[in-house]
């Protein structure tokens, strides 16, 4: 049994996601001024090929992220969690400062779009390695009875980070004039990248290796020395073919997790201005205040999956969105102020039973010697493949039929296929991760543990 200090717990918990806030900031930015980028960097008269263009750089970044998961996360199971994220800070950072320094298309032509696919693919590398590294660093670290509620703050620092980046281009849209904004204004969010990189690398290398993966390494150094060499050589075949039904598991709860994430926080800001016409700053203002509203739930959305379960919170998620998407995206196409807060309140609440769930529910699909490899690899091939695509593709169907409500058809899609891995899994809260023993956060509860699990083995 594990008895986690409560401080190091905290000072673990804090670092993970002050670091995933940052890394999303510099990845949200992107979405937030993809209508300026696209002016920038693709010239064209059509402003939905200039989006479709910008948003096709922004799926590049996808496809490359399960190349990341493969090599970042069995590095993570070999060397340590610890290690690797610092590893990706340091990319995220540089490949977001350079994207603030490249030419635009107006002084060095084509080369400007092929450098920021270059500068994105870089982004999308190293953030293959960092929802697994970090969810799985929070999950090893939290006791059992409170992984939910911990694990939920990682995903408020993702918020953090998405409210910092629509906070500042909000404000740079209103302070800044158009030829302002297009001929430097749009830089500032990508430069800013730098030192908040140096702050999260920080942080960073200031954690231990969380208690899982340090037992492994104990064993290893102790009497198991055979086994753990059979373990360090884990290859990509065992973590994903010998993990094949929690791998399916993974991709399904991902697909719906990140098609309703990025389809409110990455595509709606666009979606109100190209689409529907409605004013650039007062579309970011209502997100930003969506988001706002989802911190502040967030925390008691993740305590509520470790008193009633994983799987009944995810489950109302996937219903709200089946039953609710049309009604919401109406209300947003109605395009008074209040409908449209009503709309993407509505959409916002829902996501939070992903957003709170998820990094706990994750890796308790896997066993620790393959967890961050295998939660990796599902992890990025379902965003590369379903999430990262989504504001491409809906942006494409519209284009195609003339259906402004292909945002909703998409998510009840989604909600479907995400309904039925909920259905699927097995309930993990209040429960050791697989591969790892008890965790608890006093010796006292420790003993009690000890002696009920007596009592149970007395009366069978």
């Amino acid at each position: 049994m594990t008895v986690v200090e409560p401080a190091m717990v905290k000072r673990a918990v804090s670092a993970a996601a002050l670091g995933n806030a940052m890394e999303w900031f510099d990845f949200g930015v992107y979405s937030y001024i993809a209508v300026t980028l696209g002016k920038v960097f693709f010239p064209s008269g059509n402003p939905t090929a200039q989006l479709l263009s910008t948003f096709g750089a922004f799926a590049a970044a996808f496809l490359v992220r399960p190349i990341g998961g493969m090599v970042f996360g069995p590095l993570g199971d070999r060397i340590g969690r610890q290690k690797v994220l610092a590893l990706t800070m340091i990319m995220m950072a540089a490949g977001t400062f350079c994207i603030g320094l490249i030419p635009s298309y107006a002084s060095i032509g084509v080369g400007a779009p092929i450098l920021l696919l270059v500068a994105r693919l870089v982004q999308g590398f190293s953030t293959g390695g960092e929802y697994g590294g970090a969810s799985t660093f929070i999950a090893e670290y939290a006791p059992d009875k409170k992984r939910g509620f911990l694990g939920s703050w990682l995903e408020f620092g993702t918020l953090a980070g998405y409210i910092g980046g629509a906070g500042l281009v909000t404000l740079m849209t209103a302070l800044l004039s158009t030829d302002d904004l297009l001929s430097w204004g749009w830089r500032i969010p990508f430069l800013i990248a730098g030192p908040m990189g140096i702050i999260g690398l920080y942080l960073r290398m200031r954690l231990e290796e969380t208690p899982a993966f340090a037992q492994l390494e104990q064993e290893a150094r102790t009497k198991e020395k055979e086994r753990r060499q059979a373990e360090k050589r884990v290859g990509i075949r065992e973590m994903v073919l010998g993990q094949w039904r929690a791998m399916l598991l993974c991709v399904g709860l991902v697909l719906v997790f990140n098609v309703t994430d990025y389809m409110l926080l990455s595509y709606m800001p666009s979606y109100l201005t190209s689409e529907l016409k409605y004013d650039e700053t007062h579309g970011l203002m209502v997100v930003l205040a969506v988001m706002a509203v989802m911190m502040c739930v967030q925390p008691f959305a993740g305590r509520a999956s470790d008193r009633f379960g994983r799987r009944p919170v995810m489950a109302a998620g996937c219903a709200g969105f089946l039953l609710l998407s049309v009604p919401a995206l109406l209300l947003i196409r109605q395009g008074s102020l209040l409908a449209i807060a009503l709309g993407m309140g509505a959409l916002g609440l829902l996501l939070v039973c992903f957003t709170s769930t998820m990094p706990s529910t994750l890796p308790a699909l896997f066993p620790t010697k393959v967890r961050y490899g295998s939660l990796s690899i599902g992890f990025n091939i379902s965003v590369s493949l379903f999430g990262g695509t989504t504001p491409l593709v809906v942006t494409a169907l519209i284009g195609a039929t003339g259906d402004r409500m292909m945002p909703a058809y998409y998510m009840m899609g989604a909600a479907v296929i995400g309904g039925i891995a909920v259905w699927l899994m097995s309930e993990s809260a209040c429960k050791p991760l697989p591969g790892s023993p008890p965790a608890v956060e006093t010796e006292a509860e420790a003993r009690e543990v000890i002696r009920t699990a007596r009592q149970e083995t007395a009366t069978a």
